[in-house]
């Protein structure tokens, strides 16, 4: 594909250079999504989390399902198919 700059108001063709460079910049892209969709989802977990911090608090007694539920939270990272395909868990009513 040919790409162009706009210099001065005038359209330019990429060197072979250039273009070396902008393939080089956009594998690199492509290559870290993993990594960036993986960030996002452990902040969507995190924010779960912390929803539920307050039922850890020493006074209280936490039920089985919120115990389980806030495990399966932690566990996210560890589905297969992680990150790009998660099962979220179910939050206990």
């Amino acid at each position: 594909m040919t790409r162009f700059h706009n210099i001065d108001g005038e359209r330019v063709q990429f060197t072979v250079a250039e273009e070396t460079a902008r393939d080089a910049k956009e594998a690199a892209w492509a290559a870290g999504a993993n990594d960036r969709a993986a960030v996002q989802v452990r902040e969507e977990r995190d924010a779960r989390l912390a929803e539920t911090d307050w039922m850890a608090s020493s006074d209280l007694t936490m039920p089985s399902e919120w115990v389980s539920y806030r495990s399966s939270l932690r566990d996210v990272p560890s589905q297969e198919g992680f990150p790009n395909t998660i099962t979220w868990p179910t939050k206990p009513e």
